[in-house]
């Protein structure tokens, strides 16, 4: 991972851009430039050696004009506040792009899920939820990211209800089925790539059946990905993933396709996956940044953010037409001219992986009414307001030449400074 990038700093540019296009009065840039709302706080946790440790965590809130803001929490070593403040403006477009009415927001705790055990993970869960204080289904509804899951979810929701005295399962989402969640949550934002990157080929007239990917990170969203990717006849032909015992990533190829379902068999619960297993299959494997220089049609990064940056551009085969962004702000703004210059189309990652998102606000909807829709009533749903979103998107992007990442964050941005403007903000 490039460390020189500041996640937020990229958000930042990337709203700027648009915000020019879209000549936004400065009182309204100013607004949505920034979180409207930061909780930093200590979640004091007894160890099951009988120590305490003091984690840190944060609670960041974009901008709520459009609904109750929106966002995961994720756990992680390497947490930082700037990372939280860009992916809760990321959701604020994300939710606005496929136009659901929420917000955007993000949580963390800073800490290593591999060091704790679960009785320890329960507690500092709980402490989130305690030390917060401010979650509210009608304000900030929450809900699993990177290393944490439906059972982390349960955990703060019941510390939620706890405290309030009362059933409140729009809160949080992300929960296990039969605990108020979603069919179709585990494989939503995997699928949203596929159901946008379909969609694109289709426009272009290219039978997905012929394409061959290759994809960064196997967890939930590149595995359910590549899954359908396959399913509907493509060639997954690398896969990249974590190594948590050897500290490093490593790529798995298969010059005719991986199978995706075995490599699943062999994965861990973090998403790395067994080198012994991989290779007695007949897997090469490969060094971790690998994957990028495949010759694919098509590249899928779905793992960390500044992935693709100036210095891997020229690494990037000379066959690949498409990056199709599963991650949140793989691709650097400065990297960004170089793939229009290459005329490589990219598929901008707050609209390919909006699939989590939309699924999670069909839990909301879900949960607040007590009533649930059958797994194929949630994908159809999820493919038509994402297949929706892209026609949006393809359709400004086609009639004004834009590059479709700008398409995106015009729409995105325009539907929130309306709301910010008719609520007389600005």
């Amino acid at each position: 991972m490039t460390n020189s990038y500041n996640p937020f700093e990229s958000a930042k540019a990337q709203f700027d851009a648009a915000a020019n296009i879209l000549n936004l009065n400065e009182s309204t840039r100013e607004l949505l430039r920034e979180p409207m709302k930061e909780i930093h706080f200590t979640i004091p946790v007894k160890m099951d050696d009988g120590s305490t440790k003091v984690f840190k965590a944060f609670r960041i809130i974009h901008n709520d004009a459009r609904g109750p803001a929106k966002g995961g929490i994720r756990f992680h070593p390497q947490e930082t506040v700037d990372t939280v403040r860009a992916l809760s403006m990321w959701m604020t477009w994300k939710c606005s792009v496929v136009n659901i009415p929420l917000g955007g927001g993000k949580g963390g705790v800073i800490c290593d899920p591999h060091n704790l055990s679960l009785s320890e993970q329960e507690r500092i869960c709980r402490g989130y939820v305690r030390q917060l204080n401010s979650l509210d289904p009608n304000k900030d509804v929450p809900a699993p990211d990177i290393m944490t899951n439906g059972q982390h979810m349960l955990w703060m929701l019941d510390e939620y209800e706890t405290i309030k005295g009362g059933h409140f399962p729009g809160v949080i989402t992300g929960k296990p089925v039969g605990m108020g969640g979603s069919l179709g949550r585990t494989e939503a934002t995997g699928y949203g790539i596929i159901y946008v990157l379909k969609a694109f080929l289709s426009e272009i007239g290219m039978p997905l059946a012929d394409t061959t990917v290759s994809l960064q990170g196997f967890g939930n969203v590149g595995e359910y990905a590549a899954r359908m990717f396959t399913d509907l006849g493509g060639k997954v032909i690398a896969v990249s993933c974590w190594d948590q015992s050897k500290g490093e990533s490593f790529t798995f190829k298969k010059s005719e396709g991986c199978d995706i379902p075995q490599l699943a068999s062999f994965k861990d619960a973090y998403g790395g996956i067994d080198r012994k297993k991989a290779e007695s299959a007949g897997y090469e494997v490969l060094p971790g940044d690998s994957w990028i220089s495949q010759d694919v049609d098509i590249l899928i990064p779905a793992a960390l953010e500044n992935q693709i940056t100036p210095d891997i551009m020229p690494k990037i085969s000379k066959k690949v037409k498409i990056i199709c962004e599963g991650a949140n702000g793989p691709t650097t703004p400065d990297c960004d001219p170089l793939i229009k210059e290459r005329g490589i189309e990219l598929l901008p990652d707050f609209l390919c992986n909006a699939g989590g998102v939309t699924c999670s606000y069909f839990e909301q909807v879900q949960s607040n009414m007590n009533y649930f829709w059958s797994k194929t009533e949630v994908l159809s749903k999820l493919e038509y307001y994402m297949t929706e979103a892209f026609h949006d998107v393809y359709s400004l992007s086609r009639s004004n030449n834009l590059y479709m990442r700008d398409a995106a964050y015009i729409i995105a941005v325009s539907r929130v400074a309306e709301a910010v403007q008719l609520r007389g903000w600005v």
